[in-house]
């Protein structure tokens, strides 16, 4: 399928990974060469690559590499599994990688089949969320959710670039996503790309944007759904599903089967990754509290699914957002 999109977050060179390091966006571009899964592994807990489907599909990559140079894959396996808790693709990438070396498929086309599988879907979510999109539509969007969080086009993001390319006049509100700014230094930066209209805004914006009635719909992204319909996704998320109810303003998902954990019960079920308050304390390098301030640094929040409008998924919307629906839709 022909990629009409520049931006794309890693490509696979047949013997290393290169990685877009986007720690280093929007003030350089600069790309990581990465020849073992102990380095893929750092860069997915050290955040120079974020976003669930793109972890996953570095991921498969990175077992793919551990395997070529000899290692024992249960060991290769543990040491990706354990990068990041809550993104779902994460682990059900390495599943299938393990599964394609125990049946003796051939690993690098599997890694690929899963980059690819992922741009598909990618690009179906956003030809049938563009439809949820009216004319002249004002999108507040959290996070990063675009080509640099997949193997392309995006998610959520996706659904705004789809609508934008097949003629439809829109403007996106971008969170700025506090700590690491996601919103600012990489929705920000794909939306200027394409010259697709967008006003950054800080994340405490939202709620008064929405009472002047200046925002149409919000569509965010997931790192995992759960079988009854609960989403984790970026911290903040809960938020806006909250402030969206209040206001009657339509609030979508937008996410790959392959982001669905159908295993876990609900959302209260789901590990919730707690990184380091440094991070927290810390903006761009340049620190922005007293050194011995303590923080708590959590990275998701769960929107439960009686927040949720409907999710965008490649093989349809589940609306409502309800357990059968979820099954019948997957199914």
């Amino acid at each position: 399928m022909e990629r009409e999109v520049e931006v794309k977050a890693f490509y696979w060179r047949g013997d290393h990974l290169l990685l877009l390091d986007q720690r280093r966006l929007p003030s350089e571009e600069v790309w990581l060469e990465l020849r073992d899964h102990i380095g893929v592994a750092e860069a997915i807990k050290g955040m120079a690559v974020r976003g669930a489907p793109a972890i996953g599909c570095v991921a498969a990559y990175g077992f793919l590499l551990g395997i070529k140079a000899g290692e024992k894959s249960d060991r290769v396996y543990d040491t990706l599994k354990n990068t990041r808790p809550t993104a779902y693709n994460l682990f059900w990438a390495l599943d299938r990688m393990m599964s394609a070396l125990s049946s003796g498929r051939d690993l690098e086309e599997e890694a690929k089949s899963i980059e690819e599988e992922d741009y598909r879907a990618n690009r179906r979510i956003g030809e049938l969320g563009m439809e949820l999109v009216p004319e002249g539509a004002r999108i507040l969007t959290h996070c990063n959710t675009g080509a640099l969080a997949t193997a392309g086009w995006g998610t959520a993001l996706g659904v705004i670039r789809s609508a934008h390319h097949s003629g439809k006049k829109v403007e996106v509100w971008v969170d700025e996503t506090r700590p690491y700014l996601q919103g600012a230094r990489l929705t920000a930066w794909e939306l200027m790309k394409e010259d697709i209209p967008h006003r950054l805004i800080t994340d405490s914006t939202a709620g008064f944007l929405m009472r002047k009635g200046l925002v149409d719909l919000v569509i965010v992204g997931a790192d995992r759904i759960t079988a009854n319909g609960d989403v984790a996704n970026k911290i903040g998320t809960y938020a806006l599903s909250v402030l969206a109810k209040e206001h009657g303003v339509p609030f979508y998902v937008a996410a790959p089967s392959s982001t669905f954990d159908l295993s876990t019960e609900k959302g209260e079920d789901i590990p919730i990754e707690e990184r380091g308050e440094e991070e927290l304390k810390n903006c761009l390098g340049r620190p922005i509290a007293p050194e011995k301030t303590p923080a708590l640094h959590i990275a998701f929040d769960v929107t439960p699914a009686q927040n949720v409008t409907a999710i965008i998924t490649e093989k349809g919307i589940i609306k409502p957002v309800e357990r059968e629906v979820i099954e019948r839709c997957l199914s």
